[in-house]
């Protein structure tokens, strides 16, 4: 996608001419100076692909952290991000949470760019086939991040036209999730029967009908239309556009991006200085590590999102896997093994420090497969076809089949397994764990795993004991607090339950 990366750095590193000092503030959309043109439509659609890099880059706290399969690196001598990042991991999140409010902040702010985008296309009289890839691609996008909102939050304000007076803002009130389902659904239908099937190599990245079409197999997993998710991704599957690598590692090699088993990954561009590459692994490169992980002398990472001892336990022994997805631990420069482990799964050499070249892959075949057995596991039992996209994974990992004679609820768990090790630290965990357990259920698993946290932490905790509510899972949490700044703002929207 390195034209989709140009365009969308173009808009910030044009020449200082006259001829640019000239003209208008191409931001200011309010005044009629942008969405002019095709070409200005392009930039907009681009700059709403590139507004899922700061997305991406931290979803590792609501859809990882939260969960069982990753920590802290506990930091003995700086606790001034207990009360945020920390948060996540001991289930202490609240209205001030700064994370929080980044979340809602930046989703809203990028579907306000999508609504005003869609608004202003219905207003131009451009090339029906150009106008409707520009719709596709929006909606999509408008349908992704309301489907994000709807797990993470529940109700939610629903927005599909721009906010042209801004005292309209104190009227707003959150919508019934149904509601916010139907939006995704109808946006998903239009998504999915527009996009291409597939792009040319020049716009490698943008989005086509396989990745709608696996977001709407997920979408309708949540809701338990199970008929439906499968009718979804078997047109995945059955398009022959997609297909596993051979060697897992190779996935996320950044010299091997958007591959044949990609369907949809958002793109960086490391290795310059122009503002595109993906820094997020410095924030999961563990503490004090001197240069020996990061690989640059002096340079350690920041000590998140660091895979539990449960997660490194429920690796079967010889599993591919795991090597590229983890370390238990690194060599000091004393020479010294430090047990401390990180996430190896995006940590690529580089020629800048801070400017790492990896993308971040949001829906591959894998996932589809595994989601497709689901689906066929929800509606009956395990079927022949079930065990077969379970095994292709498993005998790609060096590990043996499945047994085929699994009861429904032993292929489940069977399946969550998977799911876990397969798509370890990619941003799955929570959206999985809230779709494969009833509310008590998911309760009392977390709280279990809390529990081996506290008797047996993955990281050393000093002489520093746990607060008294760390690792207390409740049935609230299953949503997130709505940031407390939008209820000051705006007191007509009510606080989820339990906060």
């Amino acid at each position: 996608m390195k034209n989709i990366i140009y365009l969308f750095i173009a808009l910030s590193l044009v020449s200082c001419s006259e001829e640019f000092l000239d003209k208008q503030n191409p931001t200011q959309l309010g005044e009629g100076t942008f969405y002019q043109t095709e070409d200005q439509f392009e930039q907009a659609v681009l700059g709403i692909y590139g507004q899922l890099q700061a997305i991406i880059a931290n979803q590792w706290y609501y859809k990882e952290l939260y969960t069982d399969n990753t920590t802290v690196h506990f930091n003995q001598g700086n606790r001034g991000f207990a009360p945020h990042a920390e948060s996540f991991e001991y289930w202490q999140v609240t209205p001030n949470t700064n994370q929080i409010y980044t979340l809602y902040r930046d989703t809203y702010n990028v579907l306000g760019n999508i609504n005003v985008a869609l608004a202003r296309l219905n207003e131009m009289s451009l090339d029906p086939i150009v106008s409707n890839r520009f719709e596709e691609e929006l909606k999509f996008f408008r349908a992704y991040h309301y489907f994000h909102l709807s797990q993470y939050f529940g109700d939610v304000v629903i927005l599909t036209e721009p906010i042209e007076d801004p005292s309209a803002s104190f009227e707003l009130r959150r919508s019934p999730v149904s509601e916010v389902y139907d939006l995704i659904e109808s946006d998903l239908d239009f998504a999915v029967s527009n996009l291409p099937l597939a792009v040319e190599p020049s716009e490698a990245g943008r989005l086509t009908k396989g990745a709608a079409l696996t977001l709407q197999g997920q979408f309708w997993l949540t809701l338990k239309d199970y008929a439906k998710a499968k009718a979804s991704l078997d047109q995945v599957i059955n398009s022959n556009l997609y297909s596993l690598l051979p060697n897992y590692a190779d996935i996320f090699d950044p010299n091997n991006k958007n591959n044949n088993e990609s369907i949809f990954e958002v793109q960086f561009q490391g290795d310059n200085d122009l503002g595109e590459s993906s820094g997020f692994i410095y924030n999961f490169y563990p503490l004090n590590t001197q240069g020996e992980v990061t690989g640059f002398p002096g340079i350690s990472g920041g000590g998140w999102n660091i895979p539990t001892r449960d997660i490194i336990s429920a690796y079967e022994e010889g599993d591919l896997r795991k090597d590229v997805s983890l370390s238990e631990g690194y060599t000091s420069v004393d020479g010294e093994f430090v047990p401390v482990p990180f996430i190896e799964k995006f940590r690529h050499e580089h020629s800048i420090q801070g400017r790492p070249n990896d993308n971040w892959p949001i829906y591959r075949y894998a996932d589809v497969l595994l989601m497709a057995a689901e689906a066929i596991n929800e509606q009956s039992a395990p079927t022949a076809e079930a065990y077969n996209y379970v095994n292709q994974i498993r005998e790609r990992a060096g590990l043996s089949p499945i047994s085929t004679n699994l009861s429904q609820e032993e292929f489940k768990l069977a399946l969550l397994h998977e799911r876990r090790i397969e798509l370890a630290f990619e941003n799955h965990r929570w959206f999985d764990l809230k779709r494969a357990f009833d509310v008590p259920v998911l309760v009392e698993f977390l709280n279990e795993y809390g529990e081996r946290e506290k008797e047996n932490p993955t990281t050393s905790r000093g002489q520093i004991p746990f607060n008294p509510g760390d690792y207390i899972f409740s049935a609230n949490e299953i949503y997130f607090p709505i940031p407390e700044r939008e209820l000051v703002v705006n007191p007509e929207i009510e606080q989820n339950t339990g906060y």
